[in-house]
């Protein structure tokens, strides 16, 4: 069963082998590693490494290794069901180009694997929930969102809460169950996306 290890380092040279070799080390072999964000003025980086580890060896003990390096920090890992890759931002963009016409609509289907989350909805002003993912909540109250956006819900400690709009009568809401929270380039890369599929569908 593959895992998704997210880990902040040091973006300085040889980071990234020495988080390597601790992995392989504590028994997980690593399939893909993606960038999430770079923190410049904290002189670091945050990483998506999907892993499998081997038999006997168990997850907590590449947490511990991955911990004891100095400047290193799991932010987060958990199984990962999405398969043996990591689904990334330009794969998207082919599959949203190569059928223009249904780009809003695909995207809600591709988002949860490009960003890692659970489940995607699209929320109308009026009609409240139109299109979701398997595990999504059938209700979802529309939020006024300027631009891409962290959200809180009232009453859920369970989920994290991402969300953009499309225009002023509908959103798009992004849900991680436990975590990891978005950071900050998410956010952009997920307004980004979603301006690129309505873009792409008006007649």
């Amino acid at each position: 069963m593959p895992y998704l290890l997210r880990v902040e380092l040091p973006d300085v040279p040889g980071s990234l082998g020495r988080v390597a070799t601790a992995i392989g080390e504590a028994g997980g072999d690593i399939e893909a590693i993606e960038i999430v964000e770079k923190r410049h003025d904290e002189g670091s980086a945050v990483d998506d490494v999907l892993l499998e580890m081997q038999s006997g060896a168990m997850p907590d003990s590449v947490v511990s290794a991955c911990n004891a390096i100095d400047g290193v920090q799991v932010l987060w890992i958990n199984r990962y069901a999405a398969g043996g890759n990591l689904f990334l931002d330009l794969e998207a963009v082919d599959e949203l180009t190569a059928h223009p016409e249904k780009a809003l609509d695909r995207v809600i289907d591709l988002l949860p694997d490009v960003f890692r989350a659970d489940w995607a909805v699209r929320v109308h002003r009026t009609l409240g929930v139109t299109q979701r993912t398997a595990a999504a909540p059938a209700d979802l109250a529309f939020i006024e969102l300027d631009s891409a956006s962290r959200i809180d819900v009232e009453g859920d400690e369970i989920n994290l809460y991402a969300g953009t709009r499309i225009d002023g009568n509908e959103l798009i809401v992004l849900g991680r169950r436990g975590g990891p929270e978005f950071v900050d380039a998410e956010l952009a890369r997920l307004g980004h996306l979603v301006s690129l599929a309505a873009s792409l569908s008006r007649p």
